[in-house]
């Protein structure tokens, strides 16, 4: 009996099968809920000199820690709270990140106040087409960390008090919540995220 031939992916995404469905099902696809947005915004901080194949295994203990990333919940995080995450051998235990998703937590709080939304706010800075690639294949895709959109958006994000969010951080979140689809062109998911980013109501 002949075997199913296992379906096209982009370069990175791994034989380990929580990559492959994060790769299949998350990753590139137009994200507009807050608690989401939060989430993969805090994560790609966390992942900052690391792996993302270890936050991915570290998510759910994540989740659990920070309180499902309910922003309002994590805002209202103490000094005990800290304590308490530094001792979780279930997450990054690094100092600097947890205060940076404390702080990050309290200017986002200040962004729904004045845009509606964290997702209202943040879909202002997807990418125009001027700023895509006309090939999509691994060799181009591999060489781009950052684009203009991300470096204004990192800049904006600093100035409201954000931390731990660099041009380079800003590019990746860009991409795993859908704003940009950086699927290679042979990948058997970039017509699947391209369909949903186009039918895609943007946040107004």
């Amino acid at each position: 009996m002949s075997q199913t031939a296992e379906p096209i992916r982009c370069n990175w995404a791994s034989a380990d099968p929580l990559y492959q469905s994060y790769h299949d099902d998350e990753w590139g696809y137009p994200v507009s809920n807050d608690t989401r947005l939060f989430e993969k915004l805090c994560l790609e901080g966390f992942q900052s000199g690391l792996s993302w194949l270890t936050i991915l295994k570290k998510r759910e203990n994540f989740r659990a820690a920070f309180a499902g990333f309910d922003i309002a919940k994590v805002a209202a995080f103490d000094e005990a709270d800290i304590e308490r995450l530094l001792g979780d051998a279930g997450i990054v235990r690094h100092r600097g990140k947890i205060v940076s998703t404390i702080n990050n937590a309290n200017r986002t709080l200040e962004i729904i106040a004045e845009f509606g939304s964290l997702a209202a706010y943040i879909w202002r800075f997807e990418p125009t087409p001027d700023q895509r690639p006309d090939d999509y294949s691994w060799e181009t895709l591999r060489k781009i960390a950052i684009v203009p959109a991300s470096v204004t958006l990192s800049k904006d994000l600093k100035k409201r008090g954000f931390s731990f969010v660099g041009p380079t951080t800003c590019y990746a979140f860009m991409q795993a919540m859908g704003m940009v689809n950086d699927h290679i062109e042979t990948c058997h998911c970039r017509a699947r995220a391209e369909a949903e980013r186009a039918k895609f109501a943007r946040p107004a």
